[in-house]
């Protein structure tokens, strides 16, 4: 590192900013807290470049720094978490739509540097379960089951022994094990997503009871309230839900290693607004869970979806 000119100095710390993102979404569960933890990192790397002197690689280096960053902006928070979190389903009625803080859910990103090889340690349960472990233990498992790190590697980033990330990787199996996360099929199915996309447009209540499972999930961070069953879930869409008959669905690539769709509800004036960002899980190959984000100012953007749709 020595010697090496600035803008070499930039190209080595920005060839990593893909992958930590992705490594600080999993911690966080956030792709906005990501966003910040990196920049935090990165400027901490250069800060303290004058005191980086080969002995460890780079990547092991930013890795460290972003790993502290973390545990600093995780210190003293609550865990973000889904609705499903909360306990059991409830009944598909109105008085049961309680918001709660943005603070408190864990939120869809833009798929990682790694989420080809890794959709299964992307998905949204995962992320939520992730939240579960105590910090270190979080940074044990990301690092050595999604990411490959040797044991031996993680316990030099942390400051420990082996014995203690072996430890920490055995009580955070456990905890993951113990979380019912559904089987999602491989590779989504275009023409299965086509015919979603067409069925919810026109709000066809026959077409949708084909593509979805009858013992579907549903949820609508930040509302609390989450539905279980086909059933209950169309209760909603034809009872207090019938604002999104006439909906306009668009394809805004994936989340989480899963379909994306912004939705736009239709506008007392004409045309059309953002209503919510869907996540879409297939198992089975039909749609087995719905996650409506409704936080759209903040999400439309970062997925590369307008904030109308004019008529």
């Amino acid at each position: 590192m020595v010697g090496a000119s600035m803008i070499e100095l930039e190209s080595a710390l920005e060839q990593y900013r893909r992958e930590l993102t992705g490594y600080c979404y999993r911690m966080l569960g956030s792709p906005f807290e990501a966003e910040d933890a990196v920049q935090e990192t990165m400027l901490r790397a250069w800060r303290g470049l004058d005191r980086f002197e080969g002995r460890a690689a780079l990547k092991s280096w930013l890795y460290r720094i972003a790993t502290n960053v973390c545990l600093d902006t995780l210190a003293g928070k609550e865990r973000r978490i889904l609705p499903i979190d909360l306990g059991p389903a409830q009944t598909p009625v109105i008085e049961n739509l309680n918001a709660c803080a943005e603070a408190t859910w864990v939120m869809p990103a833009p798929d990682p540097a790694d989420a080809a090889e890794s959709r299964e340690t992307i998905r949204l349960a995962f992320v939520a379960a992730l939240q579960h472990l105590p910090a270190k233990q979080r940074a044990s498992l990301i690092l050595c089951e999604v990411l490959h790190w040797q044991a031996s590697e993680v316990a030099e980033l942390l400051g420990t022994s082996v014995a203690s990330v072996n430890s920490a990787l055995q009580r955070a199996r456990a905890t993951l094990a113990a979380t019912d996360m559904r089987t999602l099929d491989d590779e989504p199915d275009p023409e299965l997503l086509a015919r979603y996309v067409a069925a919810f447009e026109a709000y066809d209540i026959d077409a949708l009871t084909e593509v979805i499972r009858e013992d579907a999930t549903q949820s609508m961070p930040p509302y609390d309230m989450w539905l279980e069953g086909r059933d209950d879930i169309f209760t909603w869409w034809y009872g207090p839900g019938i604002g999104c008959r006439g909906s306009r669905v668009l394809p805004a690539g994936t989340a989480n290693g899963q379909p994306a769709f912004g939705q736009y509800k239709p506008a007392p004036g004409g045309g059309h607004e953002p209503w919510a960002l869907q996540v879409v899980e297939l198992s089975g190959g039909k749609v087995a869970e719905l996650t409506f984000f409704l936080d759209t100012e903040t999400l439309f953007p970062l997925f590369g979806l307008p904030l109308r749709l004019d008529a």
